[in-house]
Formats: structure tokens, sequence, C-alpha cells
């Protein structure tokens, strides 16, 4: 519950400077510009799960990075649609893996393994030598 009101102090600062120094009409622009770009994410995000699922069959990603990836991209798409200026800020730095690692890490408290994926059926492997016992005469 503090966080929200942290967060709603900041949108509010944030939104009332910001608002003050570049007029009525830019103000309006940028909320209707983000929502778009904010819809637009969330419309395309097919194309960036598959490109996740993708690297996450090739194992060039670990599961918890595949999750993180896609959560926060999506968290990141709704802040956009979100009126008021820090939330287009946070909106636009969770599109980035970087930061939203950092936030992650921080606000949400999650640590970050850096163990890559490994697939679970090597240890199930039995390495043999194959002797022939047959000899052709």
């Amino acid at each position: 519950m503090i966080y929200f009101f942290i967060y709603l102090f900041l949108e509010v600062t944030i939104s009332v400077n910001i608002a003050s120094q570049i007029g009525a009409f830019a103000t309006f622009s940028e909320i209707v510009i983000s929502a778009i770009l904010g819809f637009g994410l969330l419309a395309n995000f097919r194309y960036t799960f598959f490109e996740t699922m993708q690297a996450l069959n090739n194992r060039t990603i670990s599961i918890e990075e595949f999750q993180k990836l896609n959560a926060f991209s999506v968290i990141g798409a709704l802040l956009l649609i979100l009126p008021g200026f820090f939330s287009d800020i946070l909106g636009i730095l969770l599109q980035f893996s970087f930061f939203a690692t950092i936030f992650a890490r921080k606000i949400l408290h999650i640590n970050n393994k850096t163990e890559k994926f490994k697939d679970r059926r090597d240890d199930e492997v039995i390495d043999v030598e194959i002797i022939d016992d047959h000899t052709t005469k």
C-alpha cells in the first residue's frame, strides 16, 4: 500500500511540473501518443512472446528470464496506457530488460538467478560403450 502512495505522489508531482512547463496541448498530445504506443505494444505482444519462446526453445534464456521479459513487457505497455508522465517513463523503461531487472531486484525484491537453462533430460543419460564380440572369419 505504501508503494501505491509513493507512486501516486510521484505521478502527481512529476505530471504537474512537466505539464506546467510544456502546456495543455502538448500534455494532451503526450497522453494520446503514449496510449497509442501502449496499445500497439499490447497488440504486437504475440510477436514478442513468440521471439522469447523461440529463445527459450533454443536454450539461450532461462525460464525465469522468459517469464520476466514477458511480464515486464506487458506491465510496461499497461503503464504507457495510463495517463501521466511518471507512468510513461516507467512503461518505457520496463520495455528494456536491463531496467526491468533493476526494477525486479529493488522494488519487488526478486533475486536474479544467473544459472542458465539446464535440460533435465541430461541427468538421465547413461553413457555406454558397445563392444562387438562377433568377429568375421
